[in-house]
């Protein structure tokens, strides 16, 4: 694995929970952000959240995590000597290529550089840059300490080797790494989003259901099996012979649902407003920070359930010979 500190370039939400991935994971960590004072409250923040952490159990002591993680008064400074820089400022394109271009200019030899872009594909913002080869989008859901998956993906310039490296990184300090074979806007994670929110918005226009009973269908429903499982696995397991069984018997209701909806309407303003109405009426606005807080929780409580289940798969493959677990 490569070695090194790991940089962290922009220390708002996304940057400090990366901070917390690479120090627990025994990671040398240096912040920095061109904002006054903005790396010492993450880093204040990220001690606050240690304490959480250590609360629920899913860490032993914050103190040893807390001081892996030190503040670098300039951009050179945090980049001196990484072997990874974590890049987390505003989804923009024009900031991505500033910021990109500053870090092309301090960069060494030696140092790979990952984007935590939403959806901006790495080529917008790598274009032509010195180190191009070494740049790659490294895209969270966040918390990604709480929430493992990373997706890779690459730019046309960036070198096979660059996505193993970091790739291994990935794995090494605890994340899921899933890695794509060329851009595409949204990569994966985004872009299977959109397809539900797109229809989630239709059916509370189109008064079929509120966007509370949307919600429950996902969180009480759906959701409950794609924590553990994706759609394809999904499907695998919810007919008697499997994937190509599921697709015969209910290919043609998914057929004509998409066939149902030929245009996709763009998102418009009475539209967001009637969801948004309902979202005020079920959580009122000052408690958007409260009710995080305990989706943080659920998150906490749902990652110690896995990892204790993962444990039990991994004795009872070893019991069985080796054998994945049923």
């Amino acid at each position: 694995m490569i070695s090194g500190h790991i940089a962290i370039v922009g220390c708002g939400l996304v940057g400090r929970a990366w901070a917390i991935v690479f120090a627990r994971a025994g990671r040398e960590v240096r912040l920095f952000d061109a904002a006054p004072g903005a790396a010492e409250a993450a880093r204040r923040q990220i001690e606050r959240d240690l304490a959480s952490l250590a609360q629920q159990g899913l860490i032993d002591r914050p103190e040893p995590i807390l001081a892996r993680i030190a503040i670098a008064a300039t951009l050179a400074q945090a980049l001196d000597g990484a072997a990874y820089a974590q890049e987390n400022v505003f989804e923009r394109l024009d900031i991505k290529k500033a910021v990109f271009a500053e870090i092309d200019r301090v960069i060494g030899s030696g140092t790979i550089v990952g984007s935590s872009s939403s959806g901006i594909p790495a080529s917008a913002f790598t274009e032509g840059l010195r180190s191009q080869a070494r740049y790659l989008v490294a895209h969270p859901v966040n918390p990604p300490y709480l929430i493992p998956v990373v997706e890779l993906v690459p730019a046309p310039w960036t070198a096979p080797e660059t996505v193993a490296e970091i790739r291994a990184l990935m794995e090494a300090v605890g994340q899921v790494p899933v890695e794509m074979s060329r851009e595409i806007e949204g990569f994966i994670l985004n872009r299977l989003q959109a397809v539900l929110l797109m229809e989630a918005w239709r059916l509370v226009e189109e008064g079929y259901a509120s966007a509370e009973d949307v919600d429950r269908t996902v969180s009480h429903g759906l959701g409950m099996r794609w924590a553990f499982m994706g759609p394809f696995e999904t499907i695998d397991l919810n007919a008697p012979g499997g994937v190509a069984d599921y697709a015969r018997r209910l290919g043609p209701l998914y057929q004509r649902i998409a066939a149902s909806r030929a245009q996709h309407k763009v998102w418009d303003e009475p539209l967001i407003a009637k969801v948004e109405a309902q979202r005020r009426a079920k959580l009122p606005a000052d408690r958007l920070a409260e009710r995080g807080e305990w989706r943080d929780r659920r998150l906490m409580a749902l990652a110690i359930h896995k990892r204790e289940a993962e444990r039990e798969d991994e004795a009872r493959a070893a019991r069985d010979g080796g054998k994945a677990a049923p």
